[in-house]
């Protein structure tokens, strides 16, 4: 069983995600649109898709097209989601899920009414750290798990400038002061894809930005904003918390590793910086660095990687870590780019294989609502400086 599949932006990273769905024995034709035409005809022809379309209202209309995978600049996804279950097509979105609560009810709203697959491509779910973590709560390694930290510290001269020079055009420093509150998913997913909980509550402080180069400058910014920074601690149900740092001005090398995690139990814990991961309990500690490295699959110098700023290019190439399974993958995806520490080609094939056999995706739509919706509620504390605010929740996925 196939489904035919439309890719929404040909930006810099929807590229490598159209050459694995292109390759997944799952899925049939791969088709491209964007707002710039020769960007999709770019995409079409070095990834060997079927076609492009004019628009997605276009791409939506056609019979030909089963699903839509979103690509498209951060804050653009609710909406977009919404169009495409709207018109009766499976949806992967990269993240975020959305930008407010209304938009991530909405969404789950239309989940539930049409039946519909929705996916949200958050990669830190299959990051090494997250998935030993998940495995090591699952065996009971940590005792009782009673505090976690996530860090997503991608510095803007890291490749951020580039990326959204590219994506924002002439208008690009209004977009590029993107609220970092605003973009959890890679802090808090890799946080609660492991820990089997969700927040209720939050503090956050955030760091007015001090560049003066007219990036996170309120008088430029689309989104009223001048974080740079911001540190959010998060209270989460059946007791014990989470703290999460979403920088952009940061002294750390973000192309090493950009998102890592600490996991703290009464047993034992877990710890991860920018070239090292310890396992520690009551009688000492043990390096699983190795355990945790993904080994590089394409080189970082690879044409297809070419429109990638050279900053971002790590995050495309890593393959696949020790910890990670990959017995269950398709054998078109062994000699293929992976990329963030691994997690691409898992992604790929849990849209696919959820479309395919009408189950439940990994990170759904319940699921992604509680890797969302806690920045989104962590910003408005920020903005409110600091004041501790309750976080909705939409309670867990159906069964089926």
């Amino acid at each position: 069983m196939t489904f035919s599949l439309g890719i929404v932006g040909a930006g810099q990273f929807s590229g490598q995600f159209a050459r694995l769905f292109r390759a997944h024995p799952g899925v049939g034709e791969v088709y491209v649109t964007d707002l710039l035409p020769e960007r999709a005809e770019q995409q079409a022809s070095t990834e060997g898709l079927s076609g492009t379309f004019p628009s997605y209202e276009a791409m939506l209309g056609s019979p030909a097209v089963d699903a839509v995978a979103i690509f498209t600049q951060r804050w653009t996804h609710g909406p977009l989601v919404l169009q495409g279950l709207g018109a009766g097509k499976h949806v992967y979105s990269a993240v975020p899920m959305a930008v407010t609560a209304e938009e991530i009810g909405a969404i789950i709203d239309a989940v539930r009414a049409t039946g519909l697959t929705y996916m949200m491509g958050e990669t830190s779910h299959y990051n090494p750290a997250t998935v030993h973590a998940r495995n090591q709560i699952a065996e009971g390694a940590f005792g009782r798990l009673f505090y976690a930290e996530g860090d997503y510290v991608h510095d803007m001269d890291l490749g951020f400038y580039e990326a959204y020079r590219y994506s924002g055009g002439e208008n690009w420093k209004a977009t590029a002061s993107y609220p970092p509150l605003l973009y959890p998913t890679h802090s808090v997913g890799g946080v609660l894809g492991a820990w089997q909980t969700h927040a209720v509550s939050v503090s956050a402080i955030g760091v007015r930005d001090e560049r003066g180069d007219g990036v996170f400058d309120k008088e430029v910014s689309q989104f009223d904003n001048d974080y740079s920074n911001a540190s959010a601690l998060f209270e989460v149900a059946g007791g014990g918390s989470f703290r999460t740092n979403e920088f952009r001005r940061v002294g750390y090398p973000s192309q090493i590793r950009e998102s890592r995690f600490r996991f703290f139990g009464t047993d034992a814990s877990m710890e991860q910086l920018a070239t090292v991961a310890l396992w520690q309990d009551k009688k000492g500690v043990t390096d699983i660095s190795e355990l945790l490295e993904p080994k590089p699959t394409t080189a970082p110098d690879d044409p297809s990687l070419q429109h990638i700023a050279p900053d971002l290019r790590a995050a495309f190439t890593s393959g696949s870590a020790p910890v990670h399974d990959r017995s269950r993958l398709p054998r078109e995806f062994d000699e293929l780019h992976n990329g963030h520490e691994g997690s691409h080609h898992f992604l790929v094939d849990d849209f696919v294989t959820a479309v395919n056999t009408r189950t439940l995706p990994s990170v759904n739509a319940w699921v992604a609502a509680r890797y969302t919706l806690p920045g989104i509620v962590a910003h408005d504390s920020a903005r409110q400086g600091g004041v501790r605010l309750t976080i909705a929740d939409f309670g867990d996925a159906p069964e089926a």
